[in-house]
Parts: C-alpha cells; structure tokens; sequence
C-alpha cells in the first residue's frame, strides 16, 4: 500500500503496486509540500524514538520528524516514491536524511523491523485490502506506551483528495471515519485521545478548497 500524493490529482480505482509507481515516476519528491497539519499539531509533544511512517509517499512526514531528533522508517509501496522522497531529502536536510531508512515494502503485508515503534503515523493511506486489517496491523506494530497516529479522507463531507478516486467524484472505499480506526483497537489495551472529523482550507493554484481529515491518535497503555 502507500499514501495518495497531495496533489487532488484524478486517482485509478486499482491501488496496486504499478499504479503507484506510475504516479510516483519522475515526481521530486514532493516539490515543497509541508508535512500534514494534523500531525504537527499531535506530535510536537511527543518524545523522540522509533517512528514507522507507514506509506510515506513524498517523505514530508518522514523529513519533518527525522527534524526533531526520531529515528524513521519510512515504508511505501512504491520505489520511484522513496527514491524521490529520498533525494529530496538529502537536498533540504542532510542531517535529518541520516535519521531516515527509506524501505520498499507492503505495508499490508507486514511490518518492516517487526515492530517496536515509538510511534507509527499514517496518512491518507489506500491498503488493497479492508481498513479493519490494515490498521491492526499498525496498531500491532506500537511499542507499550507508543503512540498511533492516523489520518484519512473523512466520510463526512467531500474530500479534495477522496473526491478525484472515481469518476463519480466519491469511491467510498477511499474515505475512513476516526470511529472505525477506533473500532479496531482494543480498549484495554489502548487510550484513545484524539478521535474526531476535522475540517482545514487548503490553497492549490490560486483556489482555495476546504478538507474534511479523520484524525485519530491513540496511546498503547504500558
């Protein structure tokens, strides 16, 4: 699996391993994208460890907290999207570039190192297969005490991003509420912080649009 580019480019239904590859060739990296709002604003407090980036797309997420001293896994499905995202990297952050392990794997598969993570973060994530397993999957992956962070295309309004997957305009398969996230984990194992729809204007080409993020963050109980 991998994460959409934040681009509100018109997506293929099929989010295999060659679509990805195809959108991702002969993209640097990200040109500039900042790393997404949601988790700047969950994340700032954390202390720094063990991060897994699960699609990690253009590496904005990856590059904003290798920044802040943690140790990132970046993992996507996709080669010409790490590749990328590490060049870009290297450029803007050579420092951060050294905290960062670009990885080629499907995430909905396994996890890369196994496990153990401080943090595990997701963004706008597509898995081939349901949300349920995929975010399980992550939520194994958290050390005790960790954190689990994820945002996705929300059901409760149009999406930027979730709007352009289908001709339509909307391909429910795309979009997850903070609620199902939940659902998955265990509460006696997990606190839940943060699970909750939230709406942010942005700006492409000179047109401002309004996002609607699910946006969960979870804390493993020690």
């Amino acid at each position: 699996m991998t994460r959409e580019r934040d681009e509100g480019e018109h997506m293929a239904q099929d989010f295999d391993r060659d679509y990805w590859e195809d959108r991702y060739r002969g993209h640097a990296g990200g040109h500039g994208v900042p790393p997404n709002p949601h988790l700047v604003a969950e994340a700032s407090d954390l202390e720094p460890g063990r991060a897994l980036d699960a699609g990690a797309g253009t590496g904005a997420e990856a590059r904003w907290l290798a920044g802040r001293g943690w140790r990132v896994t970046a993992a996507d499905i996709s080669q010409a999207a790490l590749d990328a995202a590490r060049e870009r990297t290297a450029d803007l952050d050579p420092q951060a570039a050294g905290r960062i392990a670009w990885v080629r794997a499907d995430l909905t598969e396994g996890i890369p190192g196994g496990g153990g993570y401080d943090l595990v973060c997701s963004h706008y994530a597509h898995p081939t297969g349901g949300y349920a397993a995929f975010f399980g999957l992550l939520a194994s992956a958290v050390a005790p005490g960790g954190t689990l962070f994820v945002v996705g295309h929300d059901h409760t309004g149009p999406h930027g991003h979730a709007g352009s997957h289908g001709h339509d305009g909307s391909l429910e398969h795309a979009r997850v509420g903070a609620a199902e996230v939940a659902a998955v984990l265990d509460p006696g194992a997990w606190e839940v912080l943060v699970s909750e729809s939230r709406s942010r204007e942005v700006e492409r080409g000179g047109h401002r649009s309004v996002l609607h993020d699910a946006v969960l963050r979870a804390r493993r109980r020690a």
